[in-house]
């Protein structure tokens, strides 16, 4: 499952978008675009045209009639109530990497406490299990296009039931791969379920070295590239699932268990894993350019859906090299 929500920020923050404002560089403007209330025609101020000021204002100066001439509104463009935007109210204070970590771990919660509804159901209930699994497949696919074409960002409501979605297909999809590829009376690290994990959470923190360390440098063109690679891996990844269901059979798809399925699951892997990295540069930004608090929302759930996918990429990996 690929990131759906690879550009939102970086264009948020050019379009200065939901109160972004970036303190790291001078705001650009266009040629020969003048800034309201700040220069008029034949660069008079406001109180230099002969409008006689105010009691209580300095002569010269531009006369105040609430909000100044040109300005937004307030809360405009603000984060509204339940992590809306455009609406007033709500919490307008700047984002921090604390708030982008909560929502983060409570989308992750969400997503754990259906996965082991799922798990269970999967074990006593094959049938169920089964049917929550596609369940599940099918709304994060719809959710993801739905985030794709969606104009804002992600509140709090879409994110936790995408969350849902989430835990829907990959507890059961998790014990499936748990019952035909771990072999009776196995140990917890044995299961595949768990190396899986394992990796996850060893590419996570490696790529992250990468990032923070500078090996790994997010810029337009390296953006541009992956998320055309992303983009295309999901029109496979649709097609794939086509195939499996109608023609193949089969848990793979497309290569198999054989050399060319080996291949497509370390490519997806390294996809998925590159991925990370625009995602740590995604909540980079939001926070130098003071992105209103609510959107962690939007934030978490990418770094969500980048974990998913780089999980079901390993468990399909490791299951290609363990089948005959």
């Amino acid at each position: 499952m690929s990131n759906p929500i690879l550009g939102r920020v970086e264009q948020d923050a050019q379009r200065g978008y939901a109160g972004f404002r970036d303190t790291g560089q001078a705001p650009q403007h266009q040629y020969g675009q003048q800034q309201y209330g700040q220069q008029q025609y034949g660069q008079q101020a406001y109180g230099n045209q002969g409008y006689a000021p105010q009691q209580g204002q300095p002569y010269g100066q531009p006369q105040q009639h609430g909000q100044p001439y040109g300005q937004p509104q307030p809360g405009y463009g603000q984060p509204g109530p339940a992590g809306g935007y455009g609406g007033g109210g709500g919490d307008n204070r700047p984002i921090t990497l604390d708030d982008v970590l909560l929502r983060t771990g409570a989308l992750f919660a969400v997503l754990l406490a259906v996965s082991a509804v799922g798990w269970t159901l999967s074990a006593m209930v094959p049938a169920v299990g089964s049917l929550m699994m596609m369940v599940g497949l099918v709304g994060t696919i719809g959710m993801s296009l739905f985030m794709m074409f969606r104009r804002k960002p992600v509140g709090v409501v879409v994110a936790v039931l995408y969350a849902v979605l989430e835990g829907a297909f990959v507890g059961p999809i998790s014990g499936f791969y748990h019952q035909i590829y771990d072999p009776v009376g196995s140990s917890v690290f044995e299961s595949i379920v768990t190396q899986a994990i394992l990796a996850t959470l060893c590419v996570f923190g490696a790529m992250l070295v990468l990032y923070r360390t500078g090996v790994i440098k997010v810029t337009q063109k390296f953006r541009a590239i992956v998320s055309m690679m992303v983009l295309g891996y999901f029109v496979f990844s649709m097609i794939n699932l086509g195939y499996m269901i109608f023609f193949d059979g089969s848990p793979f798809g497309f290569g198999g268990t054989g050399w060319l399925g080996i291949g497509i699951s370390v490519f997806g892997t390294g996809l998925a894993a590159v991925t990370l990295a625009l995602d740590f540069d995604n909540i980079e930004t939001a926070i130098r350019t003071q992105a209103p608090v609510s959107y962690g929302w939007h934030l978490a759930i990418g770094l969500l859906v980048t974990l998913v996918w780089l999980y079901l990429e390993l468990l399909r990996l490791l299951a290609r090299l363990r089948s005959d």
